[in-house]
């Protein structure tokens, strides 16, 4: 069953902890929000870190417990021995603040997370551009599919929807309403339906239509769940009977609230249908954001966007430089 919608408009310590919150209301626009979104995660670093230069000198002893602390704020142990270690090599020894300190981790992490940057951006030669959103249930695909429909048919691209994930009548009725507010053709089958079928039918769809983009739902799914991991293979196999480039991008939804599991999470979905790219959700639910850092000292993926809210507005395009001030709190 199909449902195309009408055009409609897009729209729709505890010191340290307080200074972040009062700093964050001072940045304007999108770099605010950050700040506000990774309150939590920055909180309990700023907290942690303060306690450990209660005595000033960046002695061995200094350096091991804020190891610790980077590795407890879940940036992974790669990531917090590559910061211990940057920390020594010019600092050792010296006298140094808590302001310092954080100001030096916010640009060493910022140059581990630089080459991740990586846009999204629909590719004119390719028509439709396909894009294959794959996760765990619950991670946030399906708004980040809403969220993305919006902001590019605001900037003009014609875009087709398909509700891939069958299994759920409920994310087929969600998918539905996203695509009537961003005037998206919506591509649906009832609930069970094949997915891989649905996908080959949609970019049927999308290439007679002459459409810009086609974005793909798919069932949440364990990554230990062998056999709806081998779903996904066959979805993109069953693409490129049409296309054989199609997916064009495999896009990865992380929620940032499950920690290091998002590594494991990202190695088997490479595996099963060759992720290309990250989107990073609920940053601003969780003290757990300092797994970006981890995931991108360990994969080499692209992240695309960070999600820091419920708003269409609160999907970000993810910049290194303001995300590592953000999460070190750093002025």
């Amino acid at each position: 069953m199909k449902w195309p919608f009408g055009k409609k408009e897009a729209g729709e310590s505890a010191e340290s902890a307080g200074s972040e919150s009062l700093e964050a209301e001072k940045k304007p626009g999108l770099l605010g929000r950050l700040f506000e979104g990774l309150k939590k995660s920055s909180g309990r670093l700023a907290e942690n870190v303060a306690a450990v230069f209660t005595k000033k000198k960046l002695d061995a002893e200094t350096l091991d417990e804020l190891e610790e602390v980077l590795i407890a704020a879940d940036l992974g142990t790669a990531t917090a021995r590559r910061l211990r270690l940057s920390l020594a090599k010019d600092r050792f020894g010296r006298e140094v603040s808590e302001v310092e300190i954080r100001e030096a981790l916010a640009e060493e992490l910022a140059e581990i997370l630089r080459p991740r940057e990586g846009a999204l951006v629909p590719d004119p030669a390719r028509r439709p551009h396909v894009i294959l959103f794959v996760g765990v249930n619950g991670s946030g695909k399906t708004t980040t599919i809403g969220k993305l429909s919006a902001k590019w048919a605001a900037a003009g691209h014609r875009i087709a929807i398909a509700a891939g994930d069958t299994f759920r009548a409920a994310a087929i009725e969600q998918l539905s309403v996203w695509a009537e507010r961003s005037g998206a053709r919506f591509i649906a089958r009832g609930p069970g339906a094949d997915p891989a079928g649905l996908a080959f039918e949609a970019l049927e769809i999308a290439r007679a239509e002459g459409l810009d983009l086609l974005l793909i739902d798919t069932a949440g799914r364990l990554q230990n769940k062998t056999e709806l991991m081998s779903e996904l293979a066959k979805i993109v196999r069953v693409l490129r009977k049409l296309d054989p480039e199609a997916p064009h991008d495999v896009v990865l939804v992380l929620d940032a609230t499950v920690g290091q599991n998002a590594l494991s999470q990202a190695e088997a979905f490479r595996a099963a249908a060759g992720v290309t790219g990250l989107v990073m959700t609920k940053l601003d639910g969780t003290a757990k954001g300092g797994v970006l850092a981890a995931l991108a000292e360990k994969h080499a993926l692209p992240v695309h966007f960070i999600g820091i809210g419920e708003g269409a507005e609160d999907l970000q395009p993810f910049a290194a430089g303001s995300f590592a001030r953000a999460l070190t709190g750093a002025g």
